[in-house]
């Protein structure tokens, strides 16, 4: 049944769980609020869903084992997911009777198609022998350029890899408020959220707590990034049991975020929402003005500005002189080549090619909405 749920009948799911359920106190991994979401996967999985599990905290499940009181380096850090990484999914792995299995990303491996296609096959071969697949960002090894940055958008971007019906979020708070509860008592909880805009995402003042490195703000840019692939989000309070229990009896205990009713191809959801952008281009704002809904057409003529570092076939934002964001697509041609034309050191007759090889790529453009 896509994107709707009677009683846990979803055919599959991606279940985001943050640090502050992991690791609470900051003292290592606790059960005390993973017992009832491991309860409600065991549930999902008995009545024929599969499950993905998308997990933070293996920093804050490390931790104890350092000396917290000096400020912590960026070794550090890397040490502490490397050292709680193991104690997170063997906390895993003791709350269930079957097989579980470790996924550690990169945004390197989710901004090469390849790669992504790659994490794709893998996570239907689990699924499809029963293993429970647990995501986590790798931590240990990446570096500031190849990080996603928080779990809560790498869950998304997850949830529309594996082809997912419905991304469940948990938060320590009821789902999202007009207003920040813990200062405003007159906040309400929103229960349905059709379109998020900008009225929406000023609703997310602040983060929701001192452990995880998201807030509410990225769990919006999740939700947004699922729901215009056509999966259905839910924000839900992951620190007690009834959210668990009413999302499986059918019920919404947070914020709901409704799907696109028409989703983005596949391919342009991969450009706009995970592809990162390796560089820009900059055109002429009379470019701008010609952008069609799925056209955007430039010749070397045209180009500004290139910013940036990166190579063909990588993903670049086009922008015009006055910022407006274009697109973003695949270009067929180097940074230094791009300068190359647009400093004239090439004569005509060297770029005539570019009609037969225009500098991006139609296949992957991906326009931009403004926001």
């Amino acid at each position: 049944m896509a994107n709707t749920n009677s009683k846990g009948k979803w055919n599959r799911i991606v279940l985001k769980v943050g640090s502050a359920l992991i690791a609470p106190n900051k003292k290592g991994c606790s059960s005390r609020y993973l017992l009832g979401i491991a309860d409600f996967i065991v549930k999902c999985r008995m009545h024929g869903t599969q499950v993905v599990l998308v997990s933070s905290g293996s920093v804050a499940a490390g931790s104890s084992s350092f000396d917290t009181s000096k400020k912590r380096s960026i070794a550090v850090k890397k040490a502490m997911a490397a050292k709680g990484q193991m104690e997170m999914m063997a906390s895993w792995d003791r709350l269930f009777d079957f097989e579980v299995a470790q996924l550690l990303l990169t945004q390197g491996d989710l901004q090469i198609h390849e790669r992504y296609e790659s994490i794709r096959e893998t996570a239907f071969e689990l699924l499809n022998n029963d293993i429970l697949p647990i995501v986590n960002e790798n931590d240990a090894v990446t570096s500031d350029e190849q990080k996603v940055g928080d779990n809560d958008n790498l869950s998304a971007m997850i949830a529309a890899a594996v082809d997912a019906e419905c991304l469940i979020i948990c938060s320590d708070v009821e789902g999202l408020y007009t207003d920040n509860p813990n200062t405003n008592k007159d906040a309400v909880l929103l229960k349905e959220v059709e379109v998020i805009d900008d009225r929406i995402l000023a609703m997310a003042s602040g983060p929701d707590s001192a452990v995880g490195t998201g807030g509410m703000r990225t769990k919006l840019e999740a939700a947004e990034k699922a729901t215009s692939n056509g999966i259905l989000t839910y924000i839900v309070n992951g620190l007690t049991t009834v959210s668990f229990n009413q999302l499986f009896a059918g019920n919404n205990p947070g914020t709901k975020f409704l799907p696109f009713k028409q989703p983005l191809d596949d391919r342009i959801h991969w450009m706009t929402h995970t592809s990162k952008a390796q560089g820009e281009v900059i055109v002429s704002n009379e470019i701008g003005e010609q952008v069609e809904d799925d056209a955007l057409s430039f010749d070397h003529s045209d180009i500004v500005n290139v910013v940036g570092d990166f190579s063909s076939g990588e993903t670049i934002l086009v922008r015009t002189e006055k910022g407006k964001k274009l697109a973003k697509a695949t270009s067929q041609h180097s940074s230094c080549v791009l300068n190359l034309m647009l400093n004239e050191d090439v004569d005509e007759s060297a770029i005539e090619w570019q009609e037969d090889n225009p500098i991006i790529s139609e296949n992957t453009l991906a326009i931009l909405e403004e926001k």
